[in-house]
This record gives C-alpha cells, sequence and structure tokens, in this order.
C-alpha cells in the first residue's frame, strides 16, 4: 500500500512533519449513481439516477434525482435489490428518453467545469448510461473525464486486501457513513466521501488528468485478473475476456459481471 506519510502510528513524542497538501479535486466533487433492471449494460434500464455536487467536508450542496418509467417490466430480483416496482416506475417515473436527456446534461455540464464526477464501478453507469442514450437517439457523453472511480482506486492501492469491495464494504472500512444502500442518491454520496477517504489516505496523483489516466491502465489490468480468477474458478470459458474499458465500455465481451464485484481472491 502506499500510505500518505501522515498515516499511521508513531512513537510518542515524536514531532510530527506537516501533513501534505491533498489533491485540490477534494474540494468540490459531483457524484453520479443508478439504479437498474438489471446488470447488462447493453439492454437494461435506468430505473432512477442521482447527480450531486459534494464539498471539501463531504456536504452535498446540489443534487437531482430522477424516477423514471424504463417502458419495460422491473425484475423481481432488481426490485429486491432497490426497492422500486415496476407498477411504482409507471405510476410515478418519468419518460425513460427525458430522464436520460436531464441526466447527460447534468453530468456533461457539471465535467464542462471541470468538476470531476465520482461513479462507484464507473464503467458500469456510465456504459449503461450510453447505451440508454443510443437508443433513444440521444448524444452521449463523448470520453467523459475526468471520472473518479472509487472502486478502481481502492484496488489499486490495497491490492491485497481479502474480501468483497462493495460500496456497503468499503465504505466502512473507511468509515463513511452508507444508508439504504442501493437507493441511488445514499450511494452517489457514499462513493464520493469514499473517494475523499482515498485522497485523504493515499497519495493520487496531483492532477485530475494523471488520476483519471491511471485509473484507465488499473481497470485494464483489474479486469484481466479478474478474467485469471473466473477462468480458474469455471465461471467463464477459457477463451472469454471480460472487458477492462474504462470508463465508458463500447460493448459487452462477456457476460456483465455484477456492478460491484471485482476479485475477492
Amino acid at each position: 500500500m502506499c500510505l500518505r506519510p501522515d498515516v499511521g502510528a508513531r512513537f510518542y513524542g515524536e514531532i510530527m512533519p506537516p501533513a501534505p497538501s491533498l489533491p485540490h479535486w477534494i474540494t468540490r466533487v459531483g457524484v453520479f449513481d443508478l439504479e437498474t433492471t438489471g446488470v447488462d449494460v447493453e439492454h437494461d434500464r435506468i430505473v432512477s439516477a442521482h447527480v450531486g455536487l459534494l464539498d471539501a467536508g463531504g456536504r452535498e450542496i446540489a443534487a437531482r434525482d430522477w424516477l423514471a418509467d424504463p417502458g419495460v417490466s422491473i425484475p423481481d430480483g432488481a426490485t429486491a435489490v432497490h426497492g422500486i416496482t415496476t407498477e411504482h416506475a409507471r405510476r410515478h417515473g418519468r419518460q425513460g428518453a427525458e430522464v436520460v436527456r436531464e441526466v447527460t446534461a447534468a453530468l456533461r455540464s457539471l465535467l464542462s467545469q471541470g468538476v470531476p464526477i465520482v461513479a462507484y464501478n464507473a464503467a458500469y453507469d456510465f456504459s449503461l448510461l450510453a447505451h440508454e442514450a443510443h437508443r433513444h437517439g440521444i448524444p452521449p457523453l463523448e470520453d467523459p473525464s475526468p471520472i473518479i472511480d472509487p472502486l478502481v482506486i481502492d484496488k489499486a492501492y490495497d491490492r491485497d486486501r481479502p474480501g468483497k469491495r462493495t460500496l456497503e464494504v468499503v465504505a466502512a472500512l473507511y468509515a463513511v457513513r452508507l444508508e439504504d444502500a442501493h437507493e441511488a442518491a445514499a450511494d452517489a454520496v457514499a462513493a464520493g466521501r469514499v473517494a475523499q477517504a482515498l485522497a485523504r489516505q493515499f497519495v493520487l496523483p496531483d492532477t485530475l488528468e494523471e488520476l483519471h489516466t491511471r485509473q484507465i491502465g488499473w481497470a485494464r489490468s483489474q479486469a484481466a485478473s479478474l478474467t485469471e480468477y473466473f477462468i480458474r474458478m469455471g465461471r467463464i470459458k477459457p477463451d472469454e475476456r471480460l472487458d477492462g474499458t474504462w470508463p465508458v465500455r463500447a460493448r459487452r465481451t462477456v457476460q456483465e459481471v455484477p456492478r460491484d464485484a471485482f476479485p475477492y481472491q
């Protein structure tokens, strides 16, 4: 692990050196999360969405939520995760195309201002949003940047930690409170606070451009590692490969894995 120099126990009486400056992006980050009809980024649909803005202390200072009628039935399995039924979405949700257009515009606005967007397992949310945009004839986000993915960063800096890497588990590890897990607003805010916690604990790249570029490589390497693990476990065929493209996957190469599932070995 590459901990910040000021992290960890010290001998009593030892003079503490000044804490190194934190990356400037920690002072203002956008947050983004989707809840959907399933885990297939090409074919599943948006059910709810959240886009917000956190200040340096992790307080949400601006936010917007959406509930969509996906135009298809919401499977019981998906409802069991986020609690939204087909009946509720049809009665209270807006047309899917309107939601996709507005979510895309909200994210584009933040990115145009140089505000980084935090999304936990960003390749899932941004890929599904892109496919939804294409489905409805809406211009998608083109190569969105800068994106911050706490899942990718946590795995890169604490590679050998055993156990799951779900948002609930990682949030607890970094002392980030997460209530109503799998509710878009709660997940988005928690992911943003985890990203800020990572910046305080580890020595991350100084610029957003470098951090974004590093995550592209980390995600590719992590997908290759996960591919090897799944092959060993017999979950995929030896000639199949997981797509490590980040933050937007052009297409699936094998069945989409659960959004928080990265190597547990």
